[in-house]
């Protein structure tokens, strides 16, 4: 049986927190990273949580999406 590893074990992605994301607490944020075929978002408090994997597409979508609603 081969298994393929699931996103973030084959190598440590780079996460990064948004400048828009913070409400005050530097801790209460959402954090992105870039995957090989994926964005993969995680809650900042909870580093070893659950990770959300969306195709890229569909993050480029969610993004334009933020942005026209926070105008």
């Amino acid at each position: 049986m081969i298994e393929k590893p699931s996103v973030g074990e084959a190598f440590e992605l780079e996460w990064f927190k948004s400048s828009y994301s913070s409400s005050g607490d530097g801790n209460d944020c959402v954090e992105v990273a870039k995957a090989l075929d994926a964005v993969c978002i995680r809650d900042s408090k909870d580093l070893q949580g659950p990770r959300l994997a969306v195709a890229p597409a569909a993050w480029a979508g969610f993004v334009a999406y933020a942005a026209l609603a926070g105008r």
